[in-house]
């Protein structure tokens, strides 16, 4: 099998294994869009206070956040990806396995959470994304060619999400338990992506820093693609940047890991 073949057949499989979750998918689609409402009620009477707060009116607003509702999953913002189960394999030296099949480890898990990737955003992000634009005043483009560089943002975010993760689980290598390290990756994840409020919204020289930084990619840089507020060729260079930056590190660490392969645990 070619190497290309490879990887999409693991892709396909990180697809399949979600699938067969479906009651957590039924709960997430659910959860997804309560903690939506609470956010667009909020939203509401935050932006009736302040108008164009951050530069968005109320219905750019409230699309931000059923967007954020459609990536949460899918970009595994809060948690819920492949690092959970990468750093699991290698406190009990599993990943030992991992290192001896014919693949690189780090398009493995790529492709992996490809896979897991697309199933979140079909599965568990386009109900919630439906319900609030039915239901709520929404600014959406009409415009093909916004649709295509919102979905071009988006794999650009997937990337930065995944290689971001990447070294979060690789810091098993070196730590006996990565659980502090996941926590800290979720909460800046959720806060510097703008989940909990647009980063345009952030003040002076803290908006300036939160901007700046790779979560940024995630949800903030699309959003602005789809709301018209950022030109997408600078958003696709600024996301790409981190992209490449990200996984080369990502490589570096990888290499001098094993290299120096402790198991841990047995």
């Amino acid at each position: 099998m070619g190497s290309g073949r490879l990887y999409a057949a693991v892709a396909a499989g990180g697809f399949r294994r979600y699938a067969t979750y479906r009651v957590a998918t039924a709960a997430g689609v659910f959860t997804n869009t309560v903690f939506g409402l609470i956010l667009v009620y909020t939203y509401l009477a935050l932006w009736d206070e302040r108008p164009q707060l951050g530069g968005y009116d109320q219905a750019q607003a409230v699309t931000f956040v059923w967007l954020g509702q459609a990536l949460l999953a899918a970009l595994a913002i809060g948690g819920g990806g492949f690092e959970d189960e990468l750093m699991e394999r290698i406190r009990t030296g599993d990943i030992a396995v991992d290192l001896y099949r014919p693949a690189d480890l780090q398009l493995w898990w790529l492709a992996a959470d490809a896979g897991r990737a697309v199933f979140q955003l079909l599965g568990r992000g386009v109900v919630p994304f439906a319900f609030g634009s039915l239901f709520f005043p929404v600014a959406l483009p009409r415009e093909v060619s916004t649709w295509a560089a919102f979905l071009v943002a988006v794999l650009l975010g997937a990337l930065v999400s995944f290689a971001l993760r990447y070294l979060v689980a690789l810091s098993a290598f070196w730590l006996m338990d990565g659980t502090g390290m996941l926590h800290m990756a979720w909460i800046a994840g959720l806060f510097c992506s703008g989940m909990l409020l647009p980063l345009n919204v952030f003040p002076g020289a803290l908006g300036e820093v939160v901007r700046a930084l790779p979560w940024s990619s995630l949800l903030q840089a699309p959003a602005d693609v789809l709301l018209g507020e950022a030109a997408p060729l600078g958003t696709f260079v600024f996301q790409a940047a981190w992209a490449v930056a990200l996984l080369a590190v990502g490589r570096l660490v990888q290499s001098a890991a094993t290299r120096r392969v402790v198991v841990q645990g047995g």
